[in-house]
This record gives C-alpha cells, structure tokens and sequence, in this order.
C-alpha cells in the first residue's frame, strides 16, 4: 500500500483536501470504477485470441485502488508525473500510463465539470 493511500484511511477526514471528495465518496467511487474496470477488461478478454497463457507478464505495482488515486490526485492538484512517480513509487512513465488509463473509466463516473476544469487547465498552460 502506497504512503497515500495508507494515510488517506488513517486520516479519511483529509480525504476532501487531497481528492477533492468525501471519504464515503470516494470508496464508493473506487468501487463503481474497479467494476466498470473489471467489465471493461472481461469484455476485451472475451475478443482476444490468447497465444500466451493468462498471468503472464509483468505485475503490477500499484493496486487498483492507488490507480485511481494517483488519478484522482492528478485531476485535484494537476502535479507533475514525476512527482505522482515519487509520491506512489513508482516511474514518471508508470504514472502517466496509469493516468492515461484510468482517465477514460473515471470520465464515466465523474461529472464533466471535474474534468472540463482540468482540460481548460492544461490549454492554458501549454
């Protein structure tokens, strides 16, 4: 478990300062988003044609619900992906495949106003 996360359930009342929402709603979120996740993944498992047995590859580093944190940390604070890397321990690459992933799940849960902020954000600042 990242230091994030760890803190986050030891302290859920700083939840709305890192996250910009409640501690119930952002386990109720993180729930919505791993099964939208796991559906998403059995519905593309269902197309492929398998040549290497499932399991293979890589582990992950990150649970499924410091994904979603890193992503929601993203959207609040729109830090750097090096410092997100450093703060979740993992590789600036790491963190911005996991935000670039996790993006499209959470803009079906989250209300567009969130994320319209963050693309006006990014516009401006390029």
């Amino acid at each position: 478990m990242s230091d994030v996360l760890g803190y986050i359930k030891n302290n859920p009342q700083e939840t709305q300062r890192l996250v910009g929402l409640k501690y119930e709603q952002l386990e109720q979120l993180i729930h919505l988003a791993i099964a939208l996740h796991t559906q998403k993944q059995q519905e593309a498992e269902a197309q492929k044609v398998r040549i290497i047995k499932k399991g293979g590859g890589r582990k992950v580093k990150l649970s499924t619900e410091e994904q979603i944190l890193l992503t929601l940390i993203y959207l609040r604070h729109l830090t750097t992906f090096q410092l997100l890397g450093i703060q979740f321990g993992v590789s600036e690459s790491t963190a911005n495949d996991t935000f670039n992933y996790w993006l499209p799940v959470l803009q079906e849960l989250l209300p567009p106003s969130l994320l319209e902020q963050v693309k006006k954000t990014q516009l401006t600042i390029r």
